[in-house]
């Protein structure tokens, strides 16, 4: 039974409070006519026995409360699905933004999705190629993952996250259906993903959320619940393998803030809630594999570090629910090379169940430790030769320190076009490698030596 009141009492940020209210419950939608007949909407934040806190989805300047009246719904947040969504483009709070006509829904769900049995959960261990050595060769993607971005303001995360949706594929070279959600990008942001998955044709197997900075800051928080929904319906109820690309996760936790200063609640690190680690994990935990089930959800989170600080809490609780990171470098952006991974502290926890014999090649495990090993060696050295000179340098010392800058140059380098094969980025990892005499080569079995080695690097790069 839907209930009306104009017991409006006070208003803070996007927050209404509504007093005198019976039978409201957590998460109920409400509708909100303003004085002048506008209608908003917007959903129950804390219900109490005689009060409720709305949170509005649209701006509320300008709004009179004494003669404003909002409407309880009785129901929760759902969000019509159907096969109709792919190929189409919509605002923060699902509305179509593309001109096209309202989507026909095959069915309604909640977009807070359903608690998931970890019994349930299959463990991700099928390859994904991006066609990027810095994640394919070292930092391995794996169906089911999430595996985050973290970047920093002016780098090239957007760039680097549009050439990983055009090239990723599964084993067999089946491609991934596209879930975008971006929260408070600029115009041109905007402009630019579309455009991009307009050019390489991926725009019919995707489905885009889009919320501008200039758009009500409250959609941030709805907008990555509903793309998820989404991702839910195609991977688990129509069998396909879904990839969620989620930017900017670092506006997203701003909206959440700018909400808890609203409600006055106790502020926690840098002056985020409390609650941010567990508000995180409802977006990363549905990402994922179900047993008996053939599609699957990996989801790409990407935020911008404020000031380059990976301890910040917005990074650093995504390190904790997330498996892993990919770590762009400003450094490494300044020598003009893309994509700027910084190798080292990145990190893909899943990565030894995705590679191997039968899934990328035997010797993939011992290609990556090797070229991990010789590239931390050869940045100790680099920093060395600065102190002292690479006259003070034994040969074996010059062979890391060529081993580091053609490693950068080579391997870390890459076009935005260019798509490397699994096979093009572990032959090239090779003809690294064997810039150091054999005796360096630790982390490698004899055998993968005698049938990838020195004598072995040509002859592959032909066949």
């Amino acid at each position: 039974m839907q209930k009306i009141y104009k017991t409006i009492t006070e208003s803070a940020g996007p927050l209404l409070v509504v007093d005198g209210v019976e039978g409201i419950k957590y998460d109920e939608l409400v509708e909100i006519e303003t004085q002048d007949g506008k209608m908003k909407r917007g959903k129950v934040l804390e219900a109490s026995k005689n009060q409720a806190v709305i949170q509005v989805f649209e701006d509320v300047r300008g709004m009179n409360l004494k003669d404003s009246k909002v409407k309880f719904l009785g129901k929760t947040m759902k969000f019509g699905v159907s096969l109709d969504l792919l190929g189409r483009i919509f605002d923060g709070a699902g509305k179509p933004k593309d001109s096209g006509p309202e989507v026909v829904a095959e069915k309604y769900l909640d977009v807070a999705g359903l608690p998931l049995n970890p019994q349930a959960r299959e463990y991700p261990d099928d390859f994904i190629q991006t066609g990027i050595s810095t994640i394919d060769g070292l930092n391995t993607l794996v169906r089911g993952q999430k595996l985050p971005i973290f970047s920093g303001a002016g780098l090239p995360h957007s760039k680097l996250a549009a050439q990983i949706a055009r090239q990723a594929k599964v084993a067999g070279g089946e491609e991934f259906s596209i879930v975008f959600g971006a929260m408070g990008i600029t115009f041109e942001e905007a402009e630019f993903f579309i455009s991009e998955f307009k050019k390489a044709k991926a725009i019919s197997k995707s489905v885009m959320f889009i919320n501008l900075a200039n758009d009500p800051v409250v959609e941030r928080i709805t907008l990555p619940r509903i793309a998820l929904t989404v991702a839910e319906y195609l991977a688990f109820e129509k069998g396909q393998h879904v990839l969620v690309i989620l930017t900017d996760m670092t506006n997203y936790c701003e909206a959440l803030r700018e909400v808890s200063a609203s409600r006055k609640e106790v502020p926690g690190r840098r002056g985020y809630p409390g609650y941010l680690y567990t508000d995180l994990s409802t977006i990363y935990e549905r990402a994922g594999k179900i047993k008996g089930q053939k599609g699957s959800i990996t989801q790409i989170p990407i935020l911008t570090m404020p000031d380059d600080d990976i301890t910040h809490p917005i990074p650093d609780l995504s390190g904790y629910i997330t498996e892993g990171q990919i770590l762009l470098s400003r450094e490494i952006h300044n020598k003009a090379i893309y994509p700027p991974v910084d190798v080292l502290p990145s990190l893909s926890r899943l990565k030894d169940k995705g590679i191997g014999e039968g899934k990328t090649r035997e010797d993939h495990a011992g290609v990556l430790n090797q070229l991990f090993a010789f590239y931390a060696r050869g940045k100790e050295i680099r920093e060395l030769a600065l102190v002292l000179g690479e006259s003070a340098l034994t040969e074996t010392d010059k062979k890391y320190l060529q081993f580091a800058d053609d490693f950068e140059k080579r391997f870390v380098t890459q076009g935005y076009e260019e798509n490397r094969s699994i096979e093009d980025t572990l032959n090239l990892g090779w003809e690294l490698i064997n810039i150091l005499p054999r005796e360096e080569m630790k982390r490698l079995k004899p055998e993968h030596i005698e049938k990838y080695g020195k004598d072995k690097t040509n002859q592959n790069r032909v066949n």
